[in-house]
C-alpha cells in the first residue's frame, strides 16, 4: 500500500493539468476508511451536496469507503446527480448502472478484505496465545525478537526491573522510595524508543509494571490470564506478595513510617503488640523507645518501656547465641558436600493434593457457568484467581522437582548462620529487621527482657559432640528441603533476600566512597 504522499503524487501525475478537470480542493485524512465517522471525509461530502464540486479524484475506491455506510452515501450521491463523476488511479469508473454496480462490488470487496484481515489477525493472535506468546507490545524489561518471533529479556532494562522487584520484596520500601532509588541512585532511564523516549521512570509506569502478572510468567489477553513461555522474572508467589505490599484493592496498605522491630514483639504480660515512638529530651537529643500498646480494656498494662539501643543489644545477644564459628561453618560445608552422591526420594503428595483441589474448583466453576448460575464477569474474575493460584502451585512443584539440588541452599544457611551476627552489627535497620525475622519467632518483652524462640535449623546447638551436631544439622536441612517444608523454603528465601540486601548495601557504600574520593580529588585540584 502506498503512503498518502505517494498516492497524492500518483493522482497529480494522472489528472492535474487536464483542461476538463478543475481541482477545487485537496483533502488529506489519515483515519482508516474501515469505519464511518471520518470528519474530513464527511466535510467533503457536505461540500459536494452544497454544489461546490461534482466529482472526486482518489487513488482507489477503498480510499473512499471500506464500510457499508460510507459506500452507500457515495452511491446515493451518484443516484441524486449531486456527484457526477469519480476518477481513480487504479480503477475505471463510468457513471451508469453498470459502473455503479461495479463500484458497489468494489466497496463490498474492500469491506470483505478488511473483515477477513481482522479475522486472520485475531486467529493468528489466538494461535500465538495458545502457544504461550503474548501478541503485540510487551512490558518494560522485555522485547519482541523479530527473527525468532519470541519474547526475550531486554538486557539492562530486564535487570533493572529485576532489581526493582527485589527491593519491593524486601518489604521495607514503598513504591516511591523504589522509584527514587532507581532514578537517582541507579540513574536508570527508560528505553530510547518511540513509546518511552528515554525518559526517567515515572511512578504511574512503575505501578503498572508492579501489577503486571507478565513478570511472573503469565499474561493477560482479552480479560483472561494465560501461561507464557517468556522467561519469568519472579515467581507467582513473589508477585502476589508485591501486590500486598503496594496495596492493591483488597490488600493491606504498607505502613508509611516504621521502626526496625515493631510488629515483631508482643508484651509478655498482656499479650498485646509492642510499638515504638520517638522521644526528644530537653537537650534536643532523640531517642527511640519500645513499649506495650496498652490498649486492653480494663486493667492497664504496667510494663515499662525500653530504649531502642538496649533492645537492639538484646537482639544481638540472641543472634550471637545461634551463630556458629568459622570452624563449624567449614565442617558443615564439607559435610553437605559429601551428601551430593546420596540418593533421596522426593515427596510431592502435598503439592499434588493442592493441584487436585484447584482442578476440581475450576471444573465446578465451569459447571456453574454452563448452568448459567453465575455471569461472565464473576466467572472470569474467579477463573483468574484460580489461574494465579494454579501458577503459584506450579512454581512450588517446579521447585520441588529441583529439590535434589539442595546443596546450594544448605551452604547458604550455613554461611548465614556464620555471618548473621556481623551483618546485624553493621547492617541497616532493614537488614537488622529481616535477620531478626529469619532467625527467631514468638518474641516477647517482659520487664525490659527480650525472649524468643530460635527457628530450625538455627535451634540446633553445637553443644553436642561436633560430629553428631554436623550430622543432625545436615540431615535436618536435607530432609525438610526434599519434603518441600514450607517453613524451610520460606527461610531460604528470607536468607537470600537478606544476602541480596547486604550486597546492595555494600555496593552503595563503595559507590559513595568512590564519589567522595572523586569529590575530594577535585577539591584538591582546585586548591
Amino acid at each position: 500500500m502506498l503512503s498518502i504522499d505517494s498516492q497524492e503524487s500518483e493522482i497529480r501525475r494522472a489528472f492535474v493539468g487536464r483542461p476538463e478537470i478543475d481541482v477545487v480542493n485537496t483533502f488529506r485524512e489519515s483515519f482508516s476508511a474501515k469505519a464511518p465517522g471520518r470528519p474530513i471525509f464527511n466535510d467533503m461530502l457536505k461540500r459536494i451536496e452544497k454544489g461546490e464540486a461534482e466529482g472526486i479524484i482518489t487513488w482507489h475506491p477503498d480510499r473512499l469507503a471500506r464500510n457499508s455506510l460510507d459506500g452507500g452515501r457515495v452511491i446515493y450521491l451518484l443516484d441524486q446527480g449531486k456527484l457526477r463523476d469519480l476518477k481513480f488511479s487504479t480503477f475505471t469508473f463510468e457513471n451508469n448502472s453498470q459502473g455503479k454496480f461495479m463500484l458497489s462490488i468494489t466497496f463490498g470487496y474492500s469491506k470483505y478484505y478488511v473483515d477477513a484481515l481482522s479475522e486472520n489477525v485475531k486467529r493468528g493472535n489466538r494461535a500465538k496465545v495458545e502457544r504461550g506468546w503474548r501478541p503485540g507490545n510487551v512490558p518494560l524489561g522485555y522485547r519482541n525478537d523479530k527473527e525468532t518471533r519470541t519474547i526475550l529479556p531486554d538486557g539492562e532494562h530486564f535487570e533493572a526491573m529485576r532489581r526493582v522487584f527485589g527491593l519491593m520484596l524486601t518489604g521495607t520500601h514503598s513504591v516511591r522510595s523504589v522509584l527514587r532509588i532507581a532514578t537517582e541512585e541507579w540513574g536508570y532511564r527508560l528505553p530510547n524508543t518511540r513509546k518511552y523516549m528515554g525518559r526517567p521512570l515515572a511512578q504511574a509506569t512503575l505501578y503498572k509494571a508492579l501489577g503486571n502478572p507478565f513478570y511472573a510468567g503469565q499474561f493477560r489477553w482479552n480479560g483472561r490470564l494465560y501461561p507464557g513461555k517468556h522467561p519469568a522474572m519472579i515467581t507467582m508467589d513473589e508477585f502476589l506478595r508485591v501486590q500486598q505490599l503496594i496495596g492493591r484493592p483488597g490488600t493491606e496498605k504498607p505502613q508509611q513510617y516504621s521502626f526496625p522491630f515493631t510488629g515483631m514483639i508482643r508484651c509478655g504480660a498482656c499479650g498485646l503488640m509492642v510499638t515504638a515512638e520517638h522521644k526528644v529530651n530537653r537537650f534536643g537529643s532523640r531517642y527511640v523507645y519500645y513499649h506495650c500498646t496498652k490498649h486492653n480494656k480494663g486493667t492497664r498494662c504496667d510494663q515499662p518501656s525500653i530504649e531502642g539501643k538496649a533492645l537492639e543489644e538484646q537482639f544481638e545477644a540472641f543472634i550471637r547465641r545461634l551463630t556458629i564459628d568459622e570452624t563449624a561453618a567449614v565442617g558443615l560445608t564439607s559435610r553437605i558436600t559429601e551428601e551430593i552422591s546420596t540418593p533421596h526420594v522426593l515427596n510431592h503428595d502435598a503439592i499434588d493434593r493442592e493441584m487436585g483441589e484447584i482442578s476440581a474448583q475450576v471444573a465446578n466453576l465451569k459447571t456453574l457457568r454452563i448452568r448459567d448460575l453465575i455471569d461472565d464477569k464473576d466467572f472470569v474474575a474467579r477463573l483468574d484467581e484460580l489461574t494465579i493460584a494454579e501458577a503459584a502451585i506450579a512454581d512450588r512443584r517446579a521447585k520441588a522437582e529441583e529439590s535434589r539440588d539442595w546443596i546450594e541452599p544448605g551452604k547458604l544457611l550455613v554461611s548465614f548462620n556464620n555471618l548473621a551476627i556481623s551483618w546485624f552489627r553493621h547492617g541497616t535497620e532493614a537488614i537488622k529487621r529481616h535477620i531478626v525475622d529469619a532467625v527467631g519467632s514468638n518474641y516477647t518483652l517482659t520487664y525490659k527482657k527480650l525472649n524468643g524462640e530460635a527457628v530450625e535449623p538455627f535451634a540446633l546447638r553445637a553443644e553436642q559432640p561436633q560430629f553428631l551436631y554436623w550430622c543432625g544439622y545436615v540431615d535436618d536441612v536435607r530432609t525438610r528441603f526434599e519434603q518441600s517444608d514450607p517453613k524451610l523454603l520460606d527461610l531460604i528465601e528470607k536468607v537470600r533476600a537478606i544476602k541480596a540486601m547486604v550486597e546492595e548495601a555494600a555496593r552503595t557504600e563503595v559507590r559513595l566512597l568512590s564519589e567522595a574520593h572523586e569529590q575530594e580529588s577535585r577539591t584538591d585540584e582546585v586548591a
